[in-house]
């Protein structure tokens, strides 16, 4: 973990099931999608270690549009169906993947991004965006990752007000 985060347990479980309940409150009470999502970015850049961009994208026509994110600029749109993260929307499931350099239409936003794990966001069982964490190394992302970030997506999928916007 980072020095920032010294109150955080090393053992991942344990992490994200802290992680889990600090997200709980606070996003309790605040309905408001893009104030969650920035607070959670921030969150999550700040906790976990070893990630170079985290952040999300909504669907908006059938495509996914850059969300709140915490990290280097990126890219603004991606087709459902499209890179990581559209294949996440496509299948609608996480994708967790080792190397990106070896997913298949992978789209490089940024460079320096080695490996990737993306968590669908769900209303009312349709996918409405998708949490999209990148990291330097290969490797970063293991099912205990994507076991912990899909019960944190429960929490933001269930605090926010996903039909904003005309949605």
């Amino acid at each position: 973990m980072k020095d920032i985060n010294a109150s955080y347990p090393e053992e991942k479980a344990e992490m994200y099931k802290l992680l889990h309940s600090q997200m709980k409150a606070l996003l309790e009470g605040e309905h408001d999608m893009t104030a969650n999502l920035a607070n959670v970015s921030a969150l999550l850049n700040e906790v976990l270690d070893n990630i170079n961009w985290v952040g999300f994208y909504l669907m908006k026509n059938n495509e996914l549009i850059l969300g709140p994110f915490q990290g280097k600029v990126a890219c603004v749109r991606i087709a459902a169906g499209k890179g990581v993260c559209g294949t996440a929307v496509l299948e609608n499931k996480t994708q967790l993947v080792e190397d990106v350099h070896r997913f298949p239409g992978h789209i490089a936003c940024d460079s320096a991004s080695n490996s990737e794990i993306v968590i669908p966001l769900r209303c009312k069982g349709k996918v409405v965006g998708v949490l999209d964490i990148d990291s330097p190394l290969i490797g970063r992302f293991d099912t205990e990752d994507a076991s912990g970030l899909e019960k944190l997506a429960g929490v933001i999928e269930e605090a926010c007000d996903w039909m904003q916007d005309g949605k």
